[in-house]
């Protein structure tokens, strides 16, 4: 039996994760990394913590997970997008911590980008918005302010690019290459002309010369020469590279246009698949690439909403309110209350995301009284989560002139009933949780099994999705829609509080 493994470099932590020919979960293994936040709002990696994680986890797989003499016929990669990595490649080593997708150090920088009248020309470039969440304005600042000199030994590039430098070779002859869904993040690439932009490299003052080649999304990257494993996955192809969201949309069988989904993580990120055709830039949302699968399926565009903070507000009542001792417990404590009594969290903590766009928002609370308790707070947080994805939804149906048929879900808390059940009810459509939550890490697996002829076509590979429960609307649709009003009003309440 072949096996397909996806390395899943995420925000908090890096799976590796095994599927068999039929796309069946064979096994994987999980560490997490340091989060360093030196400043306010300002959030950064080690990129050698990252790339030591890999290698821990390929081990742990390889050793303890799969049966011995398993082969591996392909790898792909998935990871955190916008994350900045800048490193040499005469010595191999990151020339300033990774800055992480969510770091707003850039927030000014992107204001001075709109007052000079650049802002259409990145929305109709970029199909993104000057938001201190993307790459460019990341790798702007680490030449002007964070001690890295433009040289021709200086690659700049996201987690992917680092992690296949690295497991090609690294400093012998390591591949310095991206794909087209991740390099749509960065704010330097021109995704109806699918190429680097050498407009927004001027306007950035980003240096093309120090980005990675783009490559279709499935296809041969390079081949493993790192030693992992003993030299057990010596030779193996690197034939995947998706963004985290773009492969979770392609692990979740959303190849046709209209259908949608979301990935419950760190943030929330909403994608619709929209087709071969470049949309045009619309207000409160992204366009972006979804994939180029070449011959294996061709070029798509999406239609994204970033929500900043979902997961990780579970996290903050975790570790910094201490209100629950793990994130499993959030579940059983909101659901042990009818209803949040009033209480409305908006977890602006990094600003807001789609359909906002406000740097410059921070956290609050409102409704507070003297009978909120611990449980009236992790409801709200909860309920802050169906909140955040229904905005996105509705701006989603009216851009794209149609209706949300349904929302297929994975991620760490799609495992919450009670989540998924608010969320059916704010969005009025069924949501579906499949039988594989791990949508990321299937999506990258299917993408580099699709370049060695793994799987022959994409409906060989989507034909293995199966829906493990369907969440149905319930109660007066009246009700969702009042408590989307308060929400809405609570939002205003944290807009701009920030702001110089």
């Amino acid at each position: 039996m072949a096996v397909v493994i996806s390395i899943d470099a995420g925000t908090t932590g890096v799976r590796s994760f095994a599927v068999d020919e039929q796309g069946k979960p064979q096994g994987w293994a999980y560490r997490e990394f340091t989060q360093f936040f030196p400043q306010p709002g300002w959030v950064e990696h080690d990129a050698t913590e990252i790339w030591e994680a890999v290698q821990a986890t390929l081990q742990d797989l390889l050793t303890n997970h799969l049966p011995a003499g398993t082969a591996v016929a392909a790898i792909g990669i998935t990871n955190q997008r916008e994350t900045v990595v800048a490193w040499d490649r005469t010595t191999g080593k990151p020339l300033h911590r990774a800055i992480v997708w969510q770091d707003r150090r850039t927030a000014s920088d992107c204001e001075r980008l709109v007052e000079a009248g650049h802002l259409e020309t990145v929305r109709r470039l970029s199909g993104l918005v000057l938001d201190p969440y993307f790459s460019g304005t990341k790798m702007a600042w680490l030449l002007r302010e964070g001690g890295v000199e433009n040289s021709t030994s200086l690659a700049l590039g996201t987690i992917d690019d680092w992690l296949l430098w690295n497991l090609t070779g690294g400093v012998d002859g390591g591949v310095h290459a991206t794909d087209p869904s991740n390099a749509s993040r960065t704010m330097l690439y021109d995704i109806a002309g699918r190429q680097w932009s050498a407009e927004l490299s001027e306007i950035l003052k980003v240096p093309l010369s120090v980005l990675g080649e783009v490559m279709p999304s499935s296809a041969r990257f390079g081949t493993v020469r790192a030693p992992i494993g003993g030299g057990a996955l010596a030779g193996v192809p690197i034939s995947g590279i998706l963004g985290d969201q773009q492969a979770a949309l392609f692990g979740q069988a959303c190849v046709k246009p209209g259908m949608v989904k979301n990935t419950y993580g760190t943030g929330s990120f909403i994608l619709m698949n929209v087709g071969a055709s470049c949309p045009e830039p619309t207000d409160g949302l992204l366009t972006t690439v979804a994939w180029d699968l070449g011959r294996n399926g061709g070029f798509a565009y999406a239609l994204e909403g970033a929500v900043f903070v979902t997961g990780a507000a579970i996290q903050w009542l975790r570790d910094g309110l201490q209100i629950i001792e793990s994130a499993a417990d959030i579940g059983p404590l909101a659901a042990s209350v009818a209803s949040s009594d009033g209480v409305f969290v908006v977890p602006a903590f990094t600003g807001l995301g789609s359909p906002y766009w406000d740097p410059y928002a921070r956290g609050t609370i409102v409704g507070i009284t003297r009978g909120t308790g611990r449980a009236q707070i992790a409801r709200a947080v909860v309920e802050s989560i169906a909140y955040q994805v229904r905005d996105v939804c509705d701006a989603m149906a009216k851009t794209a002139n149609t209706t949300v048929a349904e929302l297929r879900v994975d991620g760490g808390a799609a495992v919450m009933d009670l989540l998924l059940q608010l969320q059916a009810d704010q969005l009025g459509v069924p949501v579906c949780r499949p039988v594989v939550t791990e949508s990321t890490a299937l999506g990258a697996a299917f993408a580099a099994g699709l370049a060695e002829g793994v799987w022959a076509s994409t409906d060989e590979v989507l034909s293995s999705w199966q829906e493990e429960h369907r969440f149905e609307p319930s109660g007066p649709r009246e009700l969702a829609d009042v408590g989307h009003n308060d929400w809405k009003r609570a939002v205003a309440r944290s807009q701009g509080w920030a702001r110089p």
